[in-house]
């Protein structure tokens, strides 16, 4: 999701987060001991080995791994101070795993590693799957069928997801059951606090005001828990979700969260600047809630404003934990700082959605 933004600044983020560069100097590790790793325990793998790291990602650093036959990625912990809890690359491992047992669209994963003496962090080996990363909400460079086509498939995906029996794929511990949003606040809160850097009012309120009006679970689900746009490939030709990625905060929990996050760019993203969607080959926002709702089997949704304001408060909470990593000297991008503005930004509109929901205060 993204606070309203322009078309100026969806360049400069696909910018500063396509393609890849040589290694950071903070993130560099012993290139020939993963080698060695590798020979052991990656299926196929042939060397010599390149290492290039993705230029985005403000989580887990993310490298190209380069050989004469095959392109993988590397997801890893970062080095230094985490938070508790955070940069879990093997629950990331074990839902993709999983997932790719049933079809969903993921990358074949290979490996993962947690002996901190290889590269110094945990890390997992999967496939480099090959196509198109879409940044801009609006889709422009695409023709309004072509938007459409897109915009469906990535709402069909979704649902796919949640419609996934995780019991019968391994997944049934992989969170707790029940109160899934009443946790989510906490956390959030936790981490919010562990990061904070400037005092703000509205967090401050939503803090109190959230977990004292959880509506109820309904359902349990794997949700993803970052499901946009650009965390998904498509096909080179064809509107076709091919991988999803950035596991990251992927859990069992009540799949709204994750539906009213996507919905979230319709309300205070790119898709809201739109003025004719339907003209634009965009489904509207009551389309998209038909189409989810007729794939998942539910008649409609309930507490919108709720959602619409704990997804804004999250992502308050994770842009705080990234302001908060530049403090401790641990931020993986150089224009983390920036995001500070954003935390002021994003918890000024959460307290406008809790406000339509009834708060008061």
């Amino acid at each position: 999701m993204a606070d309203v933004v322009d078309a100026a600044a969806e360049q400069e983020r696909e910018a500063l987060n396509t393609g890849t560069k040589p290694v950071a100097e903070s993130h560099r590790f012993d290139e020939a001991a993963l080698a060695r790793w590798m020979e052991t325990h990656v299926e196929g793998y042939a060397g010599p080995l390149e290492v290039q790291q993705f230029k985005g990602g403000q989580s887990n650093p993310t490298y190209q791994l380069i050989t004469p036959g095959k392109k993988y990625v590397l997801r890893r912990k970062p080095p230094g101070k985490l938070l508790p809890s955070a940069h879990a690359v093997d629950r990331e491992y074990k839902v993709i795993t999983a997932m790719g047992t049933t079809g969903f669209p993921v990358a074949r994963t290979y490996g993962l590693c947690v002996d901190d003496a290889v590269i110094g962090t945990w890390f997992y080996i999967m496939d480099m799957v090959e196509g198109r990363i879409l940044w801009d909400q609006t889709l422009p460079q695409y023709e309004p069928a072509q938007r459409h086509a897109i915009f469906m498939d990535k709402i069909k995906t979704l649902a796919e997801l949640h419609n996934t029996d995780h019991e019968a794929i391994g997944l049934g511990d992989f969170g707790r059951p029940g109160n899934y949003m009443g946790r989510q606040v906490e956390r959030w809160t936790r981490q919010y606090k562990a990061s904070e850097t400037d005092h703000i009012p509205e967090m401050e309120k939503l803090i109190k005001w959230l977990p004292a009006t959880l509506p109820a679970q309904e359902r349990t689900s794997v949700v993803h828990g970052d499901y946009r746009l650009d965390n998904m490939i498509f096909h080179p030709t064809e509107p076709k979700v091919i991988a999803v990625l950035d596991w990251e905060l992927s859990t069992l929990g009540e799949p709204l969260a994750d539906f009213t996050y996507l919905l979230m760019n319709w309300v205070n993203g790119a898709i809201a600047t739109i003025p004719d969607q339907k003209a634009h080959g965009v489904p509207t926002m009551d389309e998209t809630v038909a189409y989810y709702c007729s794939l998942t089997g539910r008649s409609g949704l309930h507490d919108l404003d709720w959602f619409f304001s704990y997804n804004a408060f999250r992502l308050a909470g994770i842009l705080q934990g990234i302001v908060g990593r530049v403090r401790d000297g641990t931020a993986n991008s150089p224009h983390a700082a920036q995001q500070a503005d954003r935390v002021v930004s994003l918890a000024q509109a959460s307290w406008r959605f809790a406000e339509k929901a009834g708060a008061t205060g």
